[in-house]
């Protein structure tokens, strides 16, 4: 089965094919998809070794001179690393292109606190005018890296190895209602949809699940929640992160409001991205144990 990240690889690499305005720019990460594409086009395809300031600076003037680049390495070095670059060169200079960090919040558990980012989107979040996508299988991953490629904005992927079993279509500010109910709304962000499914089951609740997270859908949100709006926002990194959106939704209305995801403490053993995902209470038990709880004791614990 084809991982999110092999395919992104593939699909930057027939993007820059088929486009001589493209543009892709790496840090030796992910070199092993790219040789031959790079071989190609060794003008639109430029590997700066381990220099990831560099590399969104090259990016962002690549931007400059009219070209569409994406701009690629694990998130902790893309995002964490190098976010002055991001600010300066893209925003300050509001320049377009595609940022993809992959590795996300705990993908590669043994390279530790150095190789991991469960602030990424919140830290882009900081930033005006970026487009969030939270791709949870393979096949969104391409969706959206086409999507973004054809725009002309500022376009934030993440891409991690995690998989829902069943992929939705990307639609930039639209959630998917995937299950009806008549108690509170849980929204699934990318990853966490299939886990949370199976950890609600036979709870009443609406389940929607959202790839593409800013825009945010405002409208869906209201529409299924009701005239007493709760609300369980799960996202795969740092919990909390899109919750002032949901505040933004009901500002005019009381609601309540549980946000899983990543916690703010360091994990400091290193393990496996299973036992990060446990630890933080985002497999099936944990998230059944705080729906449940957050209820009232709704459904078997």
């Amino acid at each position: 089965m084809t991982t999110p990240r092999e395919a992104f690889a593939r699909t930057a690499g027939q993007l820059v094919d088929d486009d001589g305005s493209m543009a892709l720019v790496y840090a030796e990460i992910s070199g092993q998809y790219f040789a031959d594409v790079e071989r190609r086009h060794p003008r639109r395809v430029v590997n700066v070794g381990i220099r990831e300031q560099l590399m969104v600076s090259v990016g962002a003037g690549l931007a400059l001179t009219g070209l569409r680049p994406i701009v690629h390495t694990f998130a902790s070095f893309l995002v964490e690393r190098a976010f002055e670059q991001v600010k300066l060169g893209f925003n300050h200079q509001d320049v377009g292109g595609v940022l993809v960090g992959s590795a996300g919040s705990f993908d590669i558990a043994s390279g530790g606190r150095t190789h991991q980012s469960p602030g990424d989107v919140a830290l882009v979040d900081t930033l005006a005018g970026w487009a969030v996508h939270v791709p949870g299988t393979a096949t969104e991953v391409e969706e959206a890296t086409r999507l973004a490629v054809a725009g002309s904005g500022r376009d934030y992927i993440r891409v991690v190895e995690q998989q829902n079993q069943v992929s939705y279509p990307v639609r930039p500010g639209r959630f998917h209602v995937v299950r009806r109910g008549s108690g509170p709304v849980v929204v699934a962000v990318g990853p966490t949809l299939s886990t949370v499914l199976t950890a609600t089951t036979d709870l009443d609740v609406t389940v929607l699940y959202a790839n593409v997270v800013r825009p945010f859908d405002h409208r869906t949100l209201r529409a299924v929640a009701g005239g007493t709006p709760e609300v369980v926002l799960i996202e795969p990194y740092l919990a909390g992160t899109s919750a002032r959106l949901v505040a933004e939704t009901f500002v005019d209305v009381p609601h309540r409001l549980l946000s899983l995801g990543v916690g703010r403490e360091e994990l400091r053993r290193y393990g496996m991205p299973e036992d990060h995902i446990a630890s933080h209470g985002l497999d099936v038990v944990g998230v059944r144990r705080a729906v449940v709880a957050w209820t009232g004791g709704q459904g078997p614990a």
